[in-house]
């Protein structure tokens, strides 16, 4: 009679035999300084692979078009990441955030609307922080007022990620300017095509401009779209996005276990450092670090599943992996010295351990400020997570 040991050995050898045919040999090279329309194709073809697989959203609900046991999800992100496969960069806040919003706090007329749309390729983005709300976003300025069958809203949304390419956005705006700042905010689907939107594209430190400022003048969003009652938004985001946050970090801490750590490795070797004691330290000390980034997700994932998750756990996994990927990206960038600082473009769609070492420490930044600082994070574990008496405001 098979065990479940048995039936996960085999899972592995079906997703490793999936991954040799699938996984498209050279995409690195591919995809390195490839204009928008080139990166957005190859996105959507490797997620209809991944879909027509089952391996696309594995998270999600069997009937939505997952249910894959949190065990296989684990062996599939391994596979993943051993092979090589590209990342699902554009449909990251689709298949998580916009999903996850959805399911736990959405009609069952908004999930039946979207969820076969991302499923198809509907790309989202997210309007969360703004120019004087960011680690303080419940100080949003956004505004959306009432105006029958529909709200009018009005403001400004910065470091939207991917919101040039997005058919839709999770927006948050404020409902009730009368109210304390957490408790008058309302959640809301808006539509990226209706009239009054602008989006601007950033430029980043490393050339790339995946961020982008969305401009919002007058614009019409129905009623229907709002997200839970109205003036409740804030707990459906902290609901929504903290439970979601432990499912990418699964992915995306095989990601680092796995590429990121073995290219770390293989650079060492090439430069000849394997052999000095100090470098042999820090390899052995990321490889520890490691091994509990992935033990801490896993248990994560767990405890949600279980209703036994606690209020600081996804800040806690926020934490460790982006100051763990920081320290490990900024190694690279000191061995390789030079050579790796004269690169200009890293692959469209890898993750943050492309093994272009400078390029990637400096993107490192994005996981260490936005969604939270560090030490946003570390007031979040000491204060929800600890019982510790709360900062005090200005």
């Amino acid at each position: 009679m098979p065990t479940p040991e048995t039936d996960l050995d085999d899972f592995r050898s079906a997703v490793q035999e999936w991954c040799r045919q699938h996984v498209p040999a050279g995409w690195r090279k591919a995809q390195t300084g490839v204009p928008d329309e080139e990166y957005i194709a190859f996105q959507q073809w490797w997620f209809a692979q991944l879909r027509e697989a089952g391996y696309a959203v594995p998270h999600w609900p069997a009937r939505w078009g997952g249910g894959m046991p949190l065990a296989q999800q684990a062996v599939l992100y391994q596979e993943l990441a051993a092979h090589d496969a590209p990342r699902l960069v554009l449909a990251f806040v689709a298949i998580h955030h916009a999903a996850a919003t959805l399911l736990e706090a959405g009609t069952e007329e908004q999930r039946a609307r979207h969820l076969p749309a991302i499923l198809d390729g509907e790309i989202w983005a997210q309007g969360f922080s703004e120019p004087e709300a960011g680690s303080d976003l419940a100080s949003l300025r956004t505004t959306a007022r009432p105006d029958g069958d529909r709200y009018i809203v009005t403001g400004q949304k910065l470091w939207a990620s991917g919101a040039a390419y997005a058919d839709w956005c999770l927006l948050l705006a404020r409902t009730d300017p009368a109210a304390r700042k957490r408790d008058g905010i309302s959640y809301f689907l808006l539509d990226m095509r209706t009239p009054g939107i602008d989006v601007r594209p950033i430029q980043n430190a490393v050339g790339e401009s995946h961020f982008c400022e969305i401009f919002l003048n007058d614009v019409a969003v129905p009623a229907a779209n709002l997200v839970g009652a109205e003036n409740t938004g804030w707990r459906v985001a902290q609901a929504t996005l903290g439970a979601e946050r432990g499912l990418t970090m699964l992915e995306l801490a095989e990601r680092l276990g796995n590429a990121g750590f073995r290219w770390l490795v293989e650079a060492c070797e090439r430069l000849g450092l394997l052999t000095d004691s100090l470098t042999a330290d820090r390899l052995a000390g990321f490889e520890t670090e490691l091994t509990g980034l992935r033990a801490l997700c896993r248990n994560l994932v767990e405890r949600h599943e279980s209703g036994r998750a606690g209020p600081a756990d996804a800040s806690i996994v926020k934490l460790y992996y982006s100051e763990l990927l920081q320290r490990m990206t900024g190694f690279g960038a000191e061995i390789t010295g030079l050579p790796a600082h004269a690169l200009l473009h890293k692959p469209a769609s890898s993750g943050w351990e492309s093994g272009a070492w400078m390029l990637d420490y400096i993107g490192s930044w994005e996981w260490t400020i936005p969604g939270g600082t560090s030490e946003i994070q570390r007031n979040i574990i000491a204060e929800r997570g600890l019982g510790l008496p709360r900062e005090a405001s200005a």
